[in-house]
Parts: structure tokens; C-alpha cells; sequence
């Protein structure tokens, strides 16, 4: 039997970030968390970013924390976060400004501009991705549509993990995964669309190499490892890169019966196929084409998953009422059901200044009744969200014309156990929940299959199925929830 080895991996998302250790024993994987820092754009002068270099530091400190934790060598570090969003740097290396959130108001008006210039449904062909303004491509066309000068002076762009990456080794270049999100590259080869985007206007030389999970980038910068105590300098590798596609590899029992829903602040929610789908129908019904892990497809739906229920625990904190998760939860089991629905995906949401005004006055204007309370606004968020899942599975089935029998659930979301019992309900499926740490299980595995430890995501997702506990529900009440999706499709 090998002996135990141990990674490190970073996962950043939209609303925390954290620095994980990963032991692989030969047969399962354990998981110890070095350090959680939470994570939310600032608002400098009317315009939203990303406060990359306290993360920066953030990340530093968890990788310094293994040294005092543990007497033995890294096998390797990975790195995946959010998509979309990305850093420009100049010629030395030097980041030319905070990298904008992809919640910025700057794009929300760019797309007739940019469908103006090449129509979306040829956009759509070439990059498989669907055209949402927070796409790095739309974010890039309103950066030369308003001369921005970051677009003179940069040598590189690099999406956020690519940028960690970056800072970690030295080594400048865009993941498969991550940069299959910003509809920018080919769906049918891993290049950059250069034709589609010269035809935009935008600048190319800036474009680097694209990589693919378990590539070897190089060692950790030498000053960075004594830094951090460390023996020696750990290879940093391209894992999966985008924190969807790790939380999909790490599903167990993942199938063609299967949909995955990866839960958290977004969710995203689709099934694995070989092949990309690029009909009309599949832009009609607002799906797009990622890249896998494994070399898959990931043909997905975007939804705003617990965003708006995050945000309202916002709002009562700046109020004076703080609430757990668990106490949401049982505050929502005692409310009304169905009383106050919403569409998740309405602009009301999207970054509204109070969220519990903008789901009041969507109930007000389409005659439904106020929440009132901070368990009626929970119910709203998360009854929502779940007939939102029962629509998607809709289309899916629609496109890949078969029936999907099991939801997958995976992520932070998955311990919320009402909203998994709600999906069941909506959904007339069972659902299996589980990893919650499911990013940072695919991030550390695709290292251990990078470095020969592994031998290929099949045999790795075995062995997570072996390390963790899964749970299982069942539909309850589906007549009530069929009543109840009737309505919630009136209100799209």
C-alpha cells in the first residue's frame, strides 16, 4: 500500500474562498480545512470589483498554515474559482487594476451592440456558450467600446484562477474549463474564436496558451515556498480549473440518467454529454456548453441559485437580525407554503440594493402576497428556486430527448436539506445530495490523477464515492407542487 500523500487545494468562489488539505491514502481522500475567508465585490465610484490582492493574502496565509499543521511534503497545489471574470496584467507581470464583478451594470446594455456586428445566434454556434452580459466577451466589448485604456497596456489576460495561478508559479495561461465560460473559445476545438472576436473589434495578442486539467504548469515560485515553510517547491497544476467543472467530477454515480445541479450562490444545473448541443432550441432555451473535467461536455442551465436568500441575510444583518442557515431552515418549515413566488432569473435580482424590496415589489406587481417575515421570504427564495429546477429538467429532457430519473445535487447548497427535499418535491425525482465539498474533492483529485496516483476520473470518482456520505430524498406532495409549478410558469 502507497503511502499517504497530501495536496492543497484553493477554491474560490463568489461569496468565500477556501484553503483545503487533501490526504490521498490510495483508497479514499480525507479533507482538512487550513483556512475560510469570506468574499464579496466592492463598490469603488459606482462600479463593482473584486478585491483580488486581499485574497491575494487570504490564500497565502491558508498555504502557510500547512507547514505549522503537517511535517510533510505537497504533492501539489491546484487552484479553481468562479467564471467569467478576468485580470488584465502588463508586460512585467503587473496587474493593471481590480478585476471587475461580473455584476457590474457596465454590460447591461452591450448586447444589442454586439449582436449588431454578429448575430447571437452565430455567436452561439461558434462558442457553444449561452450570451449572458456577464460573459467575459461582453465585458471585454464594453472595455473597447469605452476606450478603456487597460486594454492599451495589457500583455496578458487571464481568467481569476488563472490569475492565482499566475502569482503562485509564474506560468501565464488560460484553463480549458475556466475559459470555456467566457464565450470567447471554440466549442469544438480548444482554441480562442480569434475570427469571431476580430469581427468584434477586440484585441487578441493578449490571449495565452490554453491548458488542460492535469497539465504540470511548473514549481511554486521559490520565494513563495520558503514563505510559506515549505520543503522544497511543489509542482502547481491545471486542475479543473472552473469550480463547476471540479464539482461535476467529483459527483458520484454520475450517469445518463443523471442531472447534476452544482449549489451555491449559482447553480448550475445540466447533465454530461459527448458531444456539444448548439441548436436553435438549445439558445432558445437558455442553455450552454462548458467544458468537463474528463473531456465532456457540460451542457448546463445558469440559474442565480441561493443569491437571493444570501442576500437577504445581508439586508437582516445591516437590519440588526442575524440568522444561520439551520435557523432560516426552521423558520421556513413553519411558514405558509406557496404564498409568495418569484422568477429567480428576473433583472429585479440580479444585483438589486435591497433584495427584500425588490421580492416584495415583484410580489406587489404581480399580485401575489408580501413576505412578511423572515421564514416567508426564506420559503419564497427556496420553493422558487426548486420549480425553477423542475423547469429546467424540462428543457433538458426536451433537448436530450430522454428521461432524466435521479437529480444530483452537489456543493455548499446540498446541506441545505429543505431546499433538497423541495427539489425532490418539484422535480417528481429523487434526489442523492452530496459532496458539499465537492470543488475542492475534483480539484484534488484531477492533481492525483495528474502526478499518477489516480489513474483517470472514472477510478477517482469511485473513490470519493468510497470517502463520503451521501443522502437521499424522496418527492413528497407532488400534487401541491404540480399545482404550484402551473403558477410559477405564469410568472415567467
Amino acid at each position: 500500500m502507497r503511502p499517504s500523500i497530501n495536496f492543497l487545494a484553493v477554491d474560490l468562489g463568489a461569496s468565500n474562498g477556501r484553503v483545503f488539505c487533501g490526504r490521498w491514502n490510495g483508497k479514499k481522500f480525507e479533507l482538512h480545512e487550513l483556512h475560510r475567508f469570506f468574499n464579496r465585490s466592492v463598490d469603488v465610484v459606482g462600479h463593482l470589483h473584486w478585491d483580488v490582492l486581499r485574497l491575494w493574502s487570504e490564500v497565502k496565509t491558508g498555504l502557510s498554515y500547512y507547514s505549522q499543521q503537517y511535517n510533510k511534503e505537497v504533492a501539489g497545489i491546484g487552484v479553481d474559482a468562479w467564471g467569467v471574470d478576468f485580470a488584465m496584467l502588463d508586460k512585467a507581470g503587473r496587474l493593471l487594476g481590480n478585476p471587475y464583478s461580473y455584476r457590474d451594470r457596465r454590460t447591461e446594455q452591450i448586447s444589442k451592440a454586439v449582436f449588431a456586428q454578429v448575430p447571437e445566434r452565430e455567436v452561439f454556434k461558434k462558442t457553444g456558450v449561452q450570451s449572458w452580459p456577464i460573459n467575459s466577451l461582453f465585458q471585454i466589448f464594453s472595455m473597447v467600446q469605452n476606450a478603456d485604456p487597460q486594454l492599451e497596456a495589457a500583455s496578458t489576460f487571464l481568467m481569476i484562477p488563472d490569475l492565482f495561478t499566475f502569482w503562485l508559479c509564474g506560468v501565464r495561461a488560460v484553463e480549458l474549463t475556466v475559459g470555456s465560460t467566457s464565450e470567447m473559445l471554440q466549442i469544438d476545438h480548444p482554441q480562442w474564436a480569434y475570427d469571431l472576436l476580430t469581427r468584434l473589434g477586440i484585441p487578441s495578442d493578449f490571449l495565452p496558451s490554453i491548458t488542460k486539467p492535469g497539465t504540470t504548469l511548473g514549481p511554486l515560485r521559490s520565494a513563495l515556498a520558503s514563505e510559506m515553510n515549505f520543503t522544497g517547491t511543489p509542482p502547481v497544476l491545471a486542475v479543473a480549473t472552473h469550480d463547476t467543472a471540479s464539482t461535476v467530477a467529483a459527483i458520484p454515480g454520475m450517469n445518463q440518467d443523471s442531472i447534476f445541479i452544482s449549489s451555491g450562490t449559482w447553480s448550475l444545473m445540466g447533465v454530461q454529454t459527448a458531444r456539444p448541443v448548439t441548436s436553435p432550441q438549445a439558445l432558445n432555451l437558455g442553455f450552454s456548453n462548458e467544458r468537463g473535467a474528463s473531456g465532456s461536455v457540460l451542457l448546463l442551465c445558469n440559474i442565480p441559485g441561493l443569491w437571493p436568500l444570501q442576500e437577504c441575510m445581508r439586508q437582516w444583518q445591516l437590519r440588526g437580525s442575524s440568522y444561520t442557515w439551520g435557523g432560516l431552515t426552521r423558520l421556513a418549515e413553519e411558514a405558509k407554503g406557496f404564498r409568495s413566488l418569484i422568477n429567480p432569473d428576473a433583472l429585479d435580482f440580479v444585483a438589486p440594493q435591497d433584495m427584500l424590496v425588490s421580492i416584495r415589489d415583484f410580489c406587489r406587481r404581480t399580485n401575489q402576497q408580501m413576505p412578511d417575515s423572515a421564514g416567508a421570504f426564506t420559503r419564497c427564495c427556496i420553493e422558487s428556486l426548486s420549480l425553477r429546477y423542475r423547469q429546467v429538467l424540462e428543457s433538458l429532457e426536451s433537448l436530450v430527448q430522454r428521461r432524466l430519473s435521479c437529480v444530483r445535487v452537489a456543493g455548499g447548497g446540498c446541506l441545505n436539506r429543505l431546499l433538497c427535499q423541495f427539489t425532490a418535491n418539484a422535480t417528481n425525482r429523487a434526489v442523492i445530495a452530496g459532496p458539499v465539498e465537492a470543488s475542492v474533492l475534483g480539484n484534488i483529485m484531477t492533481q492525483a490523477i495528474a502526478i499518477g496516483h489516480i489513474k483517470n476520473f472514472s477510478e477517482g470518482s469511485e473513490a470519493i464515492a468510497s470517502s463520503i456520505r451521501l443522502s437521499s430524498f424522496e418527492p413528497r406532495k407532488t400534487d401541491a407542487w404540480e399545482e404550484a409549478f402551473q403558477r410559477f410558469r405564469k410568472l415567467l
